[in-house]
């Protein structure tokens, strides 16, 4: 069973009277590879500032190893922060930079074959064995991000905690740098808590997830819970693409939107229960109108490579669909989902506000709303009823 190391407890941060950080509770294991993801002024880096000791919370507990630390500063917390400017010092070579905190420490204080032994270890660790003598200003990103990160963990803390860490790094490099993240949590062995609003980032790297939005936890869990049983609308959007739409529960397996029932997997809510429906692109098949459960008007194409991401209007509503088919603007296709490929939700705050890509405008152009006869859709047989296989 895994070791609790940190834990907040009601913990709330308000900045000249504005609430940031909103009464949250949350444990983190030992040895584990934590990140905390959500949009800008969410409150995932007041909670890493808060861990550090450099906030001090306005209420609430700071708990280490079931010790209190709210008044511990942070030199003297089992913890080390990696900023997204690695602030590295430009007048020494890659040796000093990592060195700089070893030898600032006075007890005990080490002597200078130690202080080479654990350098050279964590050149080791981070793969630049043979650069303790280049000058920092010679290294492309990724490698000085990667003295950032051997400096932080020379010093052997408990917890690294990183803020962003590769926001400055192009995207080829960031994905690079994902793999080498985990695998230097692995080989040291010690918690990371990872600060990022990539959603990317956060299903690759970590053990788990906490998903934050307006200072509240919205959910947490392993990365495959996040994204296959998003708790509401919010995760659902934030974590990958998402068409939400509205929909009622007639029992358990039985599920309505767009006024026709269709099989799926979730139960436990009331007979009749308005509920938020989540159908990913990805689980959209399309098939021949008379094969379709429901049948829409192809309104935008945009080639991704791999696939075609589509846009496709229902009854006004419209979804986007990811699919390696072929489908021109203005046709009008049938599309198929297995009872898998629906995911029930409560109702929320965030019912309603996600969902629709009519508004997709960054890379959707979304001239005008196409038309839709849904007399139409009943003479082509897709009216009301209980879909079967």
């Amino acid at each position: 069973m895994a070791k609790e190391l940190i834990r907040l407890v009601n913990c709330s941060m308000a900045f000249d009277g504005e609430v940031v950080l909103d009464n949250i509770n949350i444990y983190f294991n030992d040895k584990k590879f934590l990140t905390l993801l959500g949009p800008s002024g969410c409150g995932k880096t007041t909670t890493l500032r808060i861990i550090g000791g450099f906030l001090k919370p306005t209420s609430g507990d700071v708990l280490f190893d079931g010790v209190r630390i709210n008044d511990v500063p942070p030199h003297r917390r089992r913890v080390n922060t990696v900023f997204q400017k690695y602030a590295l010092f430009p007048h020494l070579d890659v040796f000093e930079n990592i060195a700089f905190g070893l030898r600032l420490q006075k007890k005990p204080k080490l002597a200078e074959a130690e202080i080479k032994e654990r350098v050279l270890e964590m050149l080791e660790v981070v793969n630049l064995k043979g650069f303790e003598h280049r000058q920092v200003s010679s290294l492309s990103g990724g490698q000085q991000q990667r003295v950032a990160i051997a400096r932080a963990l020379v010093n052997r803390p408990e917890v690294l905690l990183l803020d962003e860490p590769l926001g400055a790094l192009d995207m080829r490099l960031r994905k690079d740098m994902q793999n080498e993240l985990k695998r230097i949590q692995q080989a040291m062995g010690i918690t990371f808590i990872y600060v990022t609003h990539d959603q990317e980032e956060a299903l690759s790297m970590s053990d788990t997830v906490v998903v934050m939005n307006e200072g509240k936890i919205q959910q947490i869990g392993t990365p495959e819970d996040i994204y296959n049983e998003p708790k509401n609308a919010f995760v659902a959007d934030f974590i990958g693409e998402s068409n939400i739409v509205d929909g009622i529960m007639h029992e358990d397996g039985v599920v309505e939107i767009f006024g026709r029932k269709f099989k799926c997997l979730d139960s436990g809510f009331d007979p009749m229960e308005p509920v938020d429906v989540v159908i990913r692109p990805e689980d959209v098949d399309i098939v021949p109108l008379k094969e379709g459960m429901l049948t829409g008007l192809v309104t935008n194409v945009t080639f991704k490579g791999v696939h075609y991401d589509i846009i496709v209007d229902f009854k006004g509503f419209k979804w986007l669909i990811q699919t390696t088919d072929f489908c021109p603007v203005d046709s009008k296709i049938g599309i198929k989902i297995d009872p898998d490929g629906f995911h029930v939700m409560k109702k929320s705050k965030y019912s309603g506000m996600f969902g629709d890509y009519s508004s997709y405008s960054d890379e959707y152009d979304e001239i005008s709303d196409s038309e839709y006869d849904p007399e139409a859709e009943e003479e082509d047989g897709q009216g009301g009823g209980y879909y079967e296989d």
